[in-house]
């Protein structure tokens, strides 16, 4: 009778390998459409992952099924490494997002955003300028800033400084709250004659929109609040995963046990 574990093994993976290739399709449109370097940068995780969950998927199906007990254990092997990883990854996570949150302001509806509030790691990687260059043509290639100037583009000052802005639009769009400059428009901002800043923001700050406040350490600050928020979610679901993973890894290890006793059984004969 064929054991419960291989069975479970095997459904488990039929549907990875299902979802795999999508992921996979999915992957080689992105690089066919690709028009930017964003778009570039996207694609070969996407294709990356479709053949690693395919070939994974694969392993575990026919060693389960077809009772290949050298395949099932590259399968085990695989999934164990995964596991690690998985782990080390969220632990690392919980540990470089669990510092800085943007400052709230009187009679503002948005938050602003300082770079020496989040870890030194985080920070590292942004100020470094190979890194940000990229980043900021990934941020302009978005429209993050030109659909925040058409969506507030008939605010007053009163409208505009109640509005619930992201982190990104906050930190790159405007100029920091403390350069006081006066508003004309959401990317447009006059500053005051004469008058020598000692933010180096607001020194950084144009009104031309491929510029704004993307050289700001403010633009850096949002950038960053948005990953960790984004990072901090990810963990969790890796959480959740990593339970899946534990399941799936010991019912694979009960199957390799089964095919060795059968493979055993067999040889007696």
């Amino acid at each position: 009778m064929f054991r419960v574990s291989n069975n479970l093994v095997g459904l488990l993976n039929l549907v990875t390998f299902l979802l795999s290739i999508p992921i996979l399709v999915a992957g080689i449109w992105l690089s066919k459409q690709a028009g930017s370097e964003c778009e570039r940068w996207l694609e070969r995780p996407v294709i990356v992952l479709g053949v690693f969950l395919m070939l994974v998927s694969l392993a575990g199906l026919i060693g389960a099924c077809c009772k290949v007990s050298w395949l099932l254990w590259v399968y085990l092997l695989v999934m164990f490494l995964l596991i690690l990883l998985l782990t080390v990854f969220t632990i690392f996570a919980f540990a470089v997002t669990n510092k800085g949150a943007g400052e709230v302001l009187s009679n503002r509806g948005y938050k602003e955003y300082k770079l020496g509030d989040y870890s030194h790691w985080l920070q590292d990687r942004v100020n470094n300028t190979k890194n940000w260059n990229k980043i900021k043509s990934c941020l302009k290639d978005s429209k993050v800033c030109s659909n925040f100037a058409d969506k507030y583009v008939n605010d007053t000052v009163e409208q505009f400084y109640a509005e619930n802005l992201s982190s990104l639009q906050s930190g790159c769009c405007k100029p920091p709250n403390d350069c006081n400059f006066t508003y004309v428009k959401p990317t447009e901002w006059n500053k005051a004659v004469g008058v020598a800043y000692a933010d180096t923001d607001c020194n950084a700050w144009e009104n031309d929109a491929s510029v704004l406040c993307f050289n700001c350490e403010s633009c850096k600050a949002g950038l960053l609040d948005n990953i960790k928020s984004n990072w901090k979610k990810v963990a969790i679901i890796n959480v959740i995963f990593l339970v899946f993973l534990i399941v799936v890894y010991s019912a694979g290890c009960c199957a390799f046990r089964n095919n060795r006793k059968d493979n055993a059984y067999w040889s007696r004969y």
